[in-house]
């Protein structure tokens, strides 16, 4: 009897240990060697928003579950205003926002976002032909490569670009067609499009896009730049049912940011994994936005929405006006200088 008391211990004892390597073994397998912090410059709701959780899910998937990247909104864990410090002072360790935000530290990344007609491209009109071309230009005439040093100087590493789809993409709660309707217009801006916007009559002004309903709702604001997830994400279309055409960019550019020390700490296999998971985020937001245009385009043939053109004489003051911005621009810094020129060289 004691003899079967103790082979029945023994299986026991057996069966108890098997049991927890079962529960320990995969709970370490799925603890990752790296985790990071990323803060977006916009909003729950805004598309390139949503759609940084599938960068972070195949950061993770790539990685095999080595490294994990939390993903945060606008303000969730700083400001927008303290973004890029934040990520140069290792509280976070990437930004996702746009360089125009920044303009007045790295001045070039107003050019890099996209001024006034920059990204028109003439020769393609497909929307990801026209994507490709603005990634060509970017990584095949020097421009990324510019880029790079100038982030380098402020302490923070350049990873990689995405678009917002056409910007700025413009509602407005009534129509906008001439320079007449223009006058007076208060608009949500940013960066050099409040410039563009104040020097054609209207009177541009930054609040943060979370605000916009109800600024519009509430007659604050007369209209409001955003790109295409105005309509899906913020429900901008139901203060504001006037869809302005005429001032957008093809596709507005905007940038993951990383903060050095957190990268430097990653092996070589995990850095490769970022830069993937980074250059499959851009094919992410060319769709994204793309299925986001279609959707306007329908929602415009149902009557949600209605679409309303500049007329050539508006063109033609936006274009005059442009193009004393670029001019302006040129004469920032070097790097802005050399940005401008790469811009009037390219092919489009």
């Amino acid at each position: 009897m004691k003899s079967v008391y103790h082979k029945l211990s023994i299986i026991l004892s057996v069966i108890f240990v098997c049991t927890t390597m079962v529960m320990i073994f995969p709970a370490m397998a799925k603890n990752p060697e790296v985790k990071w912090k990323i803060q977006s410059g916009y909003p729950h709701g805004d598309l390139s928003f949503e759609l940084l959780k599938g960068f972070a899910e195949d950061v993770k998937k790539l990685s095999d579950g080595r490294f994990e990247i939390a993903v945060f909104a606008d303000p969730e864990i700083v400001p927008l205003e303290q973004l890029f410090e934040s990520t140069k002072m290792g509280v976070l360790d990437m930004l996702h926002a746009a360089g125009a935000f920044w303009g007045g530290i790295v001045p070039v990344g107003e050019i890099e976002f996209g001024i006034p007609y920059a990204y028109r491209i003439e020769s393609e009109t497909d929307f990801a032909k026209k994507a490709d071309k603005i990634r060509q230009f970017f990584f095949e005439e020097g421009f990324a490569d510019l880029l790079k040093k100038e982030y380098e100087k402020q302490g923070l590493i350049w990873l990689d670009m995405h678009t917002y789809g056409p910007v700025p993409f413009i509602l407005s709660t009534k129509p906008i067609e001439t320079m007449e309707d223009l006058k007076g217009i208060k608009i949500r801006d940013e960066g050099l499009y409040t410039t563009w916007h104040n020097m054609l009559g209207a009177r541009g002004t930054y609040i943060s896009g979370s605000e916009a309903y109800l600024a519009l709702k509430t007659g604050v604001l007369d209209a409001c730049q955003w790109d295409v997830s105005a309509i899906s994400g913020l429900k901008l279309h139901e203060v504001a049912k006037y869809w302005v055409v005429g001032e957008e960019n093809d596709h507005a550019i905007g940038h993951m940011l990383v903060n050095p020390n957190s990268y430097n700490k990653l092996s070589d296999d995990l850095k490769q994994v970022l830069k993937t998971a980074a250059e499959n985020y851009w094919h992410a937001t060319v769709a994204g936005y793309q299925e986001e245009v279609e959707m306007a385009e329908q929602m415009v043939k149902d009557g949600i929405i209605i679409k309303t053109f500049l007329d050539d004489e508006a063109i033609a003051a936006h274009k005059k006006a442009a193009d004393a911005i670029w001019e302006e621009v040129a004469q920032r810094d070097e790097a802005s200088k050399k940005a401008i020129d790469m811009l009037k060289a390219w092919d489009r």
